[in-house]
């Protein structure tokens, strides 16, 4: 059985939008690296075999650190490496690591770290990665999670009954993230837990519930969501990982396209108001206004949650 290696994104959700090119290369054993905060995501997805969770920082090179995990890499004979983020650093290890072929998109001029060049079609991110390892279904993201785990996280935060999981935070910047949350949780009818990375306190303020933005690791948030009743999310990491649990969810979209990366769950809905100005990718509004997430109002996330399943 060939042996594969793949340069897994940067960000969650772009890492979870990568698991149908896993399931395409069925007939291979995947090890992955990863960045730390990516690494437990990558070693929830059953096509993978180890992950290898690196700690490079955004910025520097780190030749030194880089060559001596090519090196250690080398003694595994991988036959391929997909490359999936853009960068040039990121194909570095595939290239000092000998691997005879090195697939991925043209980018930041990688003609020669890369052998096998592609060029981007435009196509949503699940069919953008998928296609690296050529045509076929594309399957759903899905992670394993065991009772036990989910038992635990409910334990150790105090989760009793049933719950909702609101994600306030968006990575990217404001203009990803809606403003209504605290108005939301107090017309919900279950309790609320409200999950995020530290940089998410801000956005969590206000909301009725227990705030455990910046308390729990990736895992246990992973947990948390596979437990509960439904999830409320801006367009994020912890959107795509709900929506690889099966939980229902509504995606909020405003600065960002879910015909680009959209939640892939038949639970999910997706609430986007397709004004004229959106999708602008911006991190923060460009014209000053906000309509896009602004108007969209508390009681249309309630009407999509009545059809959540």
């Amino acid at each position: 059985m060939p042996r594969v290696l793949v340069v897994a994104p940067n960000w969650i959700g772009d890492a979870l939008m990568a698991q149908p090119l896993l399931a395409r290369l069925h007939d291979a054993e995947i090890d992955v690296i990863a960045p730390t905060w990516v690494a437990p995501v990558m070693r929830r997805m059953p096509e993978v075999r180890s992950v290898v969770a690196a700690p490079f920082r955004h910025g520097p090179l780190q030749l030194r650190e880089r060559w001596a995990l090519a090196r250690a890499l080398k003694k595994e004979n991988y036959s391929q490496a997909f490359v999936l983020p853009n960068s040039w650093k990121s194909a570095l290890i595939p290239f000092l690591a000998g691997i005879p072929r090195r697939t991925g998109y043209v980018g930041e001029a990688r003609y020669g770290l890369l052998n096998d060049l592609r060029k981007a079609t435009g196509a949503p991110m699940v069919e953008h990665y998928a296609r690296l390892a050529g045509e076929g279904p594309l399957s759903q993201p899905r992670l394993r999670v065991l009772q036990e785990e989910i038992h635990e996280a409910k334990q150790r935060f105090g989760a009793q009954g049933r719950y909702a999981v609101l994600c306030p935070g968006a990575e990217y910047g404001p203009a990803k993230r809606w403003p209504y949350f605290a108005e939301l949780s107090r017309k919900l009818q279950v309790p609320v837990l409200v999950l995020g990375s530290k940089n998410d306190r801000e956005a969590s303020g206000g909301i009725s519930g227990t705030d455990l933005t910046g308390r729990t690791s990736l895992d246990e948030a992973i947990a948390l969501i596979a437990g509960a009743d439904f999830v409320v999310s801006n367009d994020s990491g912890l959107m795509h990982v709900a929506a690889a649990l099966g939980r229902p969810q509504v995606a909020l979209f405003g600065s960002s396209s879910p015909e680009h990366t959209p939640p892939a769950s038949p639970s999910a809905r997706v609430l986007w108001l397709r004004l004229e100005c959106s999708p602008c990718y911006a991190r923060e509004c460009p014209l000053g206004h906000f309509r896009c997430m602004r108007e969209m109002t508390v009681e249309m996330v309630l009407d999509r949650l009545k059809t959540a399943s």
